[in-house]
């Protein structure tokens, strides 16, 4: 038994009248989601970077070159408000590993380029990441990581598009 388990065995005996079988499902999703999300914050700050500022960076580099983008689209794409992608693009700016670019097509507008510091920097990140995700994953077999990811993708699609 392990500690979701427990908790599930707490509420059918307080709440025997409800259906709890995918709540340990739930619940172990949610633990791992927690458990990860912390070691991969912790190699993003290895590298001196937030999840956030990563995101984006990696959203940048993801683009091909020349590594440009305009703040909507990087908004959309990591589903963010204008704001909130502000005060990311603000921090990446002073950090030197973007830059806001006058877009030639619309000076009102404006693009954010990946320097080549920050390009440096996501690389570095992602090296680490990409292996860091591989340990998260290891106790599981290859065929058992092909299953379980294609049972989320089904639970994903399940849910509907991203952000609706």
């Amino acid at each position: 038994m392990d500690e979701v388990d427990v908790i599930v065995e707490q509420w059918r005996t307080e709440r025997p009248d409800l259906d709890l079988s995918a709540v340990g499902t739930a619940g172990r999703i949610g633990r791992l989601a927690l458990l990860a999300g912390r070691a991969v914050d912790d190699v993003f700050k290895q590298h001196g970077l937030r999840r956030g500022e990563f995101d984006v960076l990696a959203a940048l580099r993801r683009s091909g070159a020349p590594y440009v983008l305009t703040p909507s689209v990087l908004a959309a794409a990591l589903m963010l408000s204008r704001a909130g992608m502000t005060s990311r693009l603000d921090r990446l700016e002073s950090a030197g590993l973007v830059e806001r670019r006058l877009d030639p097509g619309d000076r009102r507008s404006f693009r954010i380029a990946l320097t080549e510091a920050g390009r440096a920097a996501v690389d570095a990140a992602m090296t680490d990441h990409a292996a860091n995700e591989a340990r998260l994953l290891s106790p599981l077999t290859g065929a058992e990581q092909a299953a379980l990811d294609a049972i989320l993708r089904k639970l994903l699609d399940g849910l509907g598009p991203a952000g609706s």
